[in-house]
């Protein structure tokens, strides 16, 4: 039976239509991560550290899918609620044409700026040849990687968050198979893994616009709108809580290669890197949630149904604390096997690795909920306050604990830091709910 955004949500109802949210975003992570399996085993390490370093910066050009995905889907949401389907069709062409362009000019500038980028992150040499390598391949899909992100949150809008799911695995599978393929077989190094990424965000970007530009069962349909720059303004500014993340999580990812290189080397970054991509297979299962009740949220704000704003709120922060102590039991379990799975051919870089795993793995017992609560936040069409939780969690928490922690415990203190920076955002998103109950009487 086909759950709606207008149910009562039970735990099991929420868990049902949020799963594929969940799935899609873990299946992302996993095919995001094949990338460094296959360079890091068949290319080498210096080419693995290359991706490593490289890719935050591609990372924030396609971050802007999440701001006008998050926010439009929540600004959506809320005119459904309202009763304004028609407006809430001609929104969602906007913001999905207003994604198409914004990708074509970021495109553009990476192009111009990538190899000063990659210098000013410390790259020279060698390491710098295979960033601008692996960067110049991926950058002319940009516009369908910020496409991508942007349907990733759009599909549990239009109450299609299967179809969502569906198609992020046919994405997945474009980029597994092209990379075993490109690279085990035919040899073609970091171009080949770039070029496997590249044609798998064509499929995640361009089938949605495709499914959307035709007469579809989902509330949502691709048609004529017009400019309207209050509606963008309130999407951006709406959905600037997870620019912010995005932008500030591949920032401060600079910074950690930038600490590492200082304190371990290319193999630091390299452990790093490890950590970056088991870390974005776990957080996927918090962002797959969030992404997944924003709607539900959202709409229940509109028709102003405070009691199941409630339960909403309320049965989330319960499921993600499960969430949270599967994780992080999962992460102490499994961190030499990954660790193995990408650095066995070095002892000395296995056992960082491994070691580091150990240490990071607490930041997955707190994330979760700061995750949920900025989600929640944005959801309530109350972009400044999510936009805090993100700024402080993402980069000023982070930020200062990976300068000041490194002081005190060199190597190990850049591993705890993540998990300290983690707590300090929790205490902070408990405030803001706690502050904002009575506004919108959740």
């Amino acid at each position: 039976m086909k759950i709606q955004l207008s149910d009562h949500f039970t735990y099991s109802k929420l868990l049902r239509y949020t799963l594929p949210s969940i799935a899609m975003m873990v299946f992302t992570s996993i095919y995001g991560v094949v990338d460094g399996f296959f360079v890091s085993n068949w290319v080498g390490k210096t080419p693995f550290t290359a991706v490593n370093l490289i890719y935050p910066v591609l990372m924030i050009l396609g971050c802007a899918g999440f701001m006008y995905g998050t926010g439009g889907g929540a600004l959506i949401a809320k005119t459904m609620g309202e009763g304004g389907r028609e407006k809430a069709n001609r929104v969602f062409s906007l913001i999905v044409y207003a994604g198409i362009v914004t990708g074509a000019v970021l495109g553009a500038l990476g192009l111009l700026l990538l190899r000063p980028a990659a210098a000013a992150l410390g790259a020279e040499g060698e390491l710098l040849e295979n960033c601008v390598r692996y960067g110049r391949v991926i950058l002319p899909a940009i516009p369908a990687f910020i496409l991508q992100f942007e349907f990733q949150c759009l599909f549990a809008t239009a109450e299609k968050p299967s179809l969502g799911l569906y198609v992020t695995v046919a994405a997945g599978c474009t980029n597994m198979v092209l990379d075993a393929l490109f690279v085990a077989v035919f040899r073609w190094g970091l171009e080949g893994a770039a070029a496997a990424t590249a044609l798998s965000q064509c499929v995640g970007g361009v089938v949605p616009l495709l499914y959307f530009a035709r007469p579809n069962s989902s509330l949502l349909r691709l048609g004529r709108t017009r400019l309207d720059g209050r509606t963008l303004r309130r999407t951006c500014a709406n959905g600037a809580s997870e620019l912010m993340s995005s932008i500030s999580g591949s920032l401060v990812s600079m910074l950690y290669n930038a600490q590492l290189l200082r304190y371990a080397g290319e193999d630091g970054v390299a452990a790093y890197g490890v950590l970056m991509y088991v870390s974005l297979v776990f957080q996927a299962v918090f962002i797959g949630y969030s992404v997944g009740t924003a709607p539900a949220v959202s709409y229940h704000y509109g028709a102003q149904n405070h009691g199941e704003l409630r339960g909403l709120r309320r049965k989330s922060l319960a499921v993600t604390a499960v969430f949270a102590a599967a994780m992080f039991a999962a992460a102490q379990l499994l961190g030499r096997p990954l660790s193995l799975l990408f650095v066995g051919y070095d002892q000395g870089l296995l056992e960082m690795t491994a070691h580091a795993f150990s240490i990071f793995s607490c930041s997955f017992l707190f994330s979760g909920f700061s995750i949920f609560g900025s989600s929640f936040f944005t959801a309530l069409n109350n972009g400044l306050v999510s936009a805090a939780i993100s700024f402080l969690r993402t980069l000023v928490f982070q930020v200062s604990a990976v300068l000041i922690f490194p002081l005190v415990w060199k190597l190990d203190g850049v591993w705890a830091s993540i998990a300290a920076a983690e707590v300090m955002a929790v205490a902070v998103t408990a405030a803001f709910l706690w502050g904002m109950r009575k506004k919108y009487q959740y």
